[in-house]
């Protein structure tokens, strides 16, 4: 029986009394004395359990709600073979939006081929800290090569790209330090900031007056000051101003530091990241950081700047002395794939096209794509958590392969579908998944899951 009212979208208190509910319902043993105020003679004190940590009961919300509206989980999809701008799973082929090979170099024969000769010659791994017996010709090579893209002295490449914002910032912050970042920033970087033992704040996003006030206000408080965004924003698509930005890092004595993971390859007229895209003096920014996983194809992270700051983080930086050096196989594959950028502009070019295409289309269509400005990454904005998971779902079922990204990964009224734009996708595979996602969304409001059937099946 249908009503002229659809059921609503459970909300976050809503979703907080279905947790609360199923506690309850697995509350079924008697209470016992917390294990710091057991005695002695009362024996053993018992291990606190895995299922007490925080969020665990969230995610089982998740999986319930999976459950019920019979969908696999959208995370961890086994990819059957290399994923561009089409891939395969379960024998199937789908047009596949949720890779971030920007420019296509993951599958460029040049690229594998610096792969395999690598392995040849230097085996897989670096079987060590670089600091001792892992260094290998290689590893400058690469770091030569990161450091002319970025037009700085200097670079030093990690083994992770989350580990290289942990920590190089957990490193060059203290205690009496601040450390203000965009409020959409990467989890890495909050991740390094509470390493550091520095203060934090973050800034509205993209609110250069916000930050401002900030500075001005407490900036003379502290013996450093960074400041601390990124080229292109991983969950929305824009970037900041970067010439407004030096102007206020040098009226109050900060540095800057631009996280490029998603602007290498994407700005710039060949792809050399923000100060290309602005026109600006490389060495005005202190810190540059990027990763290898994003248009070089290739795994791991780099820290690009001065002299200094490269040699301090080499000899002190726990995420790199303490670590095995970047395996020789990936820093061949990337350095070879930093040629193919500067040799093949065209793709640069063409990714660019495709963003801005692939923007004005969604927009045309009546689509929410946030602030995004159409530089591979674009969102379609749902606003909640349970909706975004579901439209992904039934995506796949027509074909298109984008991941929801939900609540806490983003707030949960920011839920989304995100979606990365390579120069490898055609019109028609974008123009398939604007027609497929306006579909999908249409057969969703006609028949949205309510609170009902959700908490019924959290309590039953």
């Amino acid at each position: 029986m249908s009503t002229n009212k659809a059921p609503k979208l459970l909300s976050t208190s809503e979703r907080q009394a279905a947790l609360a509910a199923v506690r309850r319902k697995k509350n079924t043993t008697q209470h016992t004395a917390p294990p710091n105020m057991r005695s002695a003679e009362a024996g053993p004190r018992p291990a606190p359990q895995f299922s007490a940590l925080p969020g665990f009961q969230e995610m089982r919300l998740q999986k319930a709600a999976a459950d019920l509206l019979g969908i696999e989980n959208p995370f961890f999809r086994a990819h059957d073979k290399r994923a561009g701008a089409t891939t395969q799973m379960d024998g199937t082929t789908y047009i596949n939006f949720a890779s971030y090979d920007y420019v296509g170099l993951n599958g460029h024969p040049a690229v594998i081929e610096a792969a395999k000769s690598a392995a040849d010659y230097y085996g897989i791994s670096a079987s060590a800290s670089r600091v001792v017996a892992g260094e290998r010709p290689i590893h400058a090579e690469l770091e030569a090569k990161v450091a002319a893209l970025h037009g700085v002295d200097a670079a030093v490449a990690f083994v992770s790209g989350h580990a290289t914002n942990v920590a190089a910032i957990g490193q060059l912050m203290q205690t009496n330090d601040l450390i203000l970042h965009d409020a959409y920033i990467h989890n890495s970087i909050v991740t390094g900031a509470k390493l550091s033992g520095a203060v934090r704040q973050a800034f509205p996003h993209n609110d250069f007056e916000a930050l401002e006030t900030i500075l001005a206000s407490r900036a003379h408080k502290h013996d450093r000051v960074l400041i601390v965004v990124e080229g292109v924003y991983s969950m929305d698509g824009d970037y900041p101003d970067l010439p407004r930005l030096i102007k206020l890092k040098q009226r109050y004595g900060a540095w800057l530091m631009v996280d490029e993971a998603h602007s290498l390859g994407v700005l710039g007229s060949t792809g050399r990241g923000l100060a290309e895209h602005f026109q600006e003096d490389p060495s005005a920014v202190d810190i540059w950081m990027g990763t290898f996983s994003k248009t070089l194809a290739g795994c791991g992270g780099y820290i690009a700047g001065s002299r200094d700051l490269v040699e301090y983080l080499k000899f002190t930086a726990p995420g790199f002395v303490f670590s095995v050096g970047l395996s020789p196989v990936l820093a061949a594959s990337t350095s070879k794939a930093i040629n193919v950028l500067l040799e093949e502009p065209e793709r640069v070019i063409r990714a660019q096209a495709n963003g801005q295409y692939f923007l004005k289309a969604a927009q045309k269509a009546g689509l929410d794509t946030g602030v995004s400005r159409g530089c591979a990454v674009v969102p379609i904005m749902l606003g909640d958590s349970l909706k975004a998971t579901v439209v992904a779902a039934r995506l796949l079922q027509e074909g298109v392969n984008v991941l929801p990204i939900i609540y806490p990964a983003v707030p949960e009224k920011a839920s989304r579908l995100r979606f990365f734009i390579t120069s490898e996708h055609t019109h028609k595979q974008m123009d398939t998944a604007i027609a497929a996602i306006i579909k999908t969304l249409s057969d969703y409001e006609k028949n949205p899951i309510s609170i009902a059937q959700l908490a019924g099946l959290m309590t039953s």
